[in-house]
């Protein structure tokens, strides 16, 4: 039985359900810059494509922790302080998305790699 665990992400069907990995494939491509849809080895190597695409979270992830971190000395002098509290909130909103991408990139990749997930009651 296929079971998808929680932070799986919608649209991929789980784990050997048939037609799986083709699902995992376009999303993966949907979470990735777009350019790597031009590397035929990511759209033919779902593992390949997927260790890209957590790599590609995690460097978004660290991103967003500099923005957060460099937000007010690099913004105070050049906008109003409502402009920079409202662009801090928007850098803790795109943290936590990221937080849950790089949550559901990590489980394909498991599961690419033959991971299966146990139904719990």
């Amino acid at each position: 039985m296929s079971v998808a665990p929680p932070g799986w992400p919608l649209g991929v069907r789980p784990p050997d359900a048939p037609d799986w990995e083709r699902t995992a494939v376009d999303w993966l491509l949907d979470q990735c810059p777009p350019e790597y849809r031009s590397y035929a080895v990511l759209r033919r190597h779902a593992l390949v494509l997927a260790r890209f695409g957590v790599l590609h979270v995690e460097a978004c992830q660290a991103g967003a922790r500099r923005a957060l971190s460099e937000a007010r000395a690099e913004l105070r002098d050049v906008v109003g302080l409502e402009v920079v509290d409202a662009a801090i909130q928007a850098w803790l909103a795109e943290e936590a998305r990221l937080a849950g991408v790089r949550r559901s990139v990590g489980l394909v990749e498991e599961a690419l790699r033959g991971r299966r997930f146990a139904a719990r009651m």
